[in-house]
């Protein structure tokens, strides 16, 4: 065997199973990207509350990356995926449930059943992160950014198919699928990936196979460097997965239509897609941190275009650059770790990745929303501050309701009320009609609130709609302006870290038998795993 064959005769199958529990991650992030705009239709939701529902999903991912890691070679890898497989589908029938949860219990209700359904099925996209990477960086040792950067292609792969999926039923001017009928696309390939793993026997990590204990994995993530790439992948986080959550509706604001910016979406994932297979050869002429470096610096290109592009034709350019930058980001970051600290096992791999998610979880999504909320809310106050009156977001008593974050507080729009005036009050008109037949006492107090709103509104709406779209546009372009300096800080994270590493003669990958420590034996590690 070659030194970059694999360790095991069924790495390949392992690698795929991986790429489509990955892939099942992009799909739901994707359809759930396309359909933020029925959710604030239905339920009245604002930005900020649409943002922590994104985010709560990715804050739950987070999480259990972290916890998955720290037990995965205690467990097993075939263990803990089994439990992904079953959180995925309980996560799917929570979700469905919103609709009833909001005719029982109104606008609280709904949000708690789809923060709580995203939030599980991220867990199980963490459980299936924790497994995949220090999987994959055990079966190919020795092409570890190369293969992580395969298996992660399986994200963008996901948002394709989400976001064709998407276009395909969310036409313009259109009636749009159910937001339950798409959201469920996700079960394919979790079906596809629970198949592929039964029967199959899974490695441990390189640390567990080298006999390293648990107490020294655990002591790896005290290292200043690695404390250091937790910070810096913090930010890796922010700016891919936190832009990600909300890039359609805002280029789809851009270029005046929601349609054109699914498209945008699937092109530049499609662009992640394919690059993600050459990041070896990459590699191979610069090093893993320049590799970084540069990505970081298109990514501040590409969102300044973005926050400044006025036509569809550099709106495709700019997306085009902050493909580019955001490609490498996050998988690399992955193989960097576990090249420096391979005696960390599961566990520093998936610390690296739960940094990442929690940051997109608690500052990324509900930090993105927030901005586009703080800044349209503003613009339209200045500018047309009678139709902000008549849109702003109020509680259920008729009060102000303030969306915050990290101590800032901002009156955003009502999501329901700008649905119903981009579509001209059709489904208000569908949802009144079916109630006509339920008794008074029994009648939705939701739509019978926002029918009574429209009624009045509806004088205005033919003025209304322009300083609206105007506002929406003006607070996306601003929310990515803002999100580019933070790939400017990583820039110079990363300058640093070549320039460290250049003193002590360059980047190398260490490895798990040459960085010396313990050959204690993982406690309670199993020989052998299967699903």
């Amino acid at each position: 065997m070659s030194d970059n064959a694999p360790t095991a005769s069924n790495a390949q199958r392992l690698l795929w199973a991986g790429f489509m529990a990955i892939l099942a991650a992009g799909v739901g992030f994707s359809i759930r990207a396309g359909i933020l705009s029925q959710w604030a239709e239905d339920y009245g939701f604002t930005m900020t509350e649409l943002g922590a529902i994104t985010g709560g999903g990715l804050t739950g991912f987070g999480l259990i990356i972290l916890a998955g890691s720290f037990i995965a070679d205690k467990v097993g890898y075939g263990k803990l995926m089994a439990a992904a497989f079953v959180t995925h589908v309980i996560s799917a029938a929570l979700t469905l449930g919103a609709g009833a949860a909001f005719a029982s219990g109104g606008k609280e209700a709904a949000f708690q059943c789809l923060y709580w359904g995203m939030f599980l099925f991220a867990i199980g996209n963490g459980i299936c992160e924790a497994v995949v990477n220090p999987l994959v960086a055990a079966l190919f040792p020795k092409q570890k950014t190369h293969y992580l950067n395969i298996l992660h292609a399986g994200w963008p792969g996901g948002l394709i198919v989400g976001g064709l999926a998407s276009y395909v039923m969310n036409p313009d001017g259109g009636e749009a699928v159910s937001w339950q009928v798409q959201i469920s696309l996700f079960m394919v390939p979790v079906v596809i990936y629970g198949i592929m793993l039964m029967g199959q026997k899974f490695p441990k990590s390189e640390a567990g196979e080298a006999g390293v204990s648990y107490s020294e994995m655990f002591t790896q993530l005290l290292a200043p460097l690695m404390i250091f790439l937790l910070i810096i992948h913090a930010m890796v986080g922010y700016v891919e997965l936190g832009t990600d959550s909300w890039i359609g509706e805002i280029t789809g604001s851009i270029m005046a239509s929601k349609q054109k910016g699914l498209l945008l979406f699937v092109y530049t994932s499609g662009l992640m897609f394919a690059l993600r297979f050459f990041a070896g050869p990459i590699v191979e002429k610069i090093s893993p941190l320049g590799l970084l470096a540069v990505s970081s610096v298109l990514g501040v290109v590409g969102l300044q275009l973005l926050g400044g592009a006025t036509t569809v034709t550099i709106c495709v350019i700019a997306a085009t650059v902050y493909a580019c930058g955001k490609t490498f980001l996050w998988p690399t970051m992955l193989a960097v770790v576990s090249e420096q600290f391979p005696r960390g096992g599961a566990i520093t791999i998936g610390a690296i990745g739960g940094a990442g998610m929690l940051s997109a979880g608690l500052l990324g999504g509900p930090g993105i929303g927030f901005k586009q909320d703080y800044h349209a809310s503003a613009h339209l106050q200045e500018n047309a501050e009678e139709v902000y009156e008549r849109y702003k977001a109020l509680d259920e008593k008729g009060e102000e309701a303030e969306n915050t974050f990290l101590g800032f507080s901002v009156v955003g729009l009502d999501g329901a009320k700008v649905g119903v005036l981009k579509d001209e009050g059709k489904d208000l008109a569908k949802a009144v009609k079916n109630q006509e037949e339920v008794a008074e006492g029994d009648k939705d107090k939701n739509i019978v609130a926002l029918d009574k709103w429209w009624q009045d509104a509806k004088a205005t709406a033919e003025t209304d709609k322009e300083p609206l779209d105007a506002a929406a546009l003006h607070g996306g372009r601003q929310a990515l302006k803002l999100t580019s300096y933070v790939p400017a800080t990583m820039a110079v994270c990363y300058l640093i870290l070549i320039m460290m590493f250049k003193a002590k003669g360059g980047y190398k990958a260490e490895s798990v038998t040459d960085t010396g420590g313990s050959s204690e034996a993982s406690e309670n590690s199993s020989d052998e795993d299967t699903v």
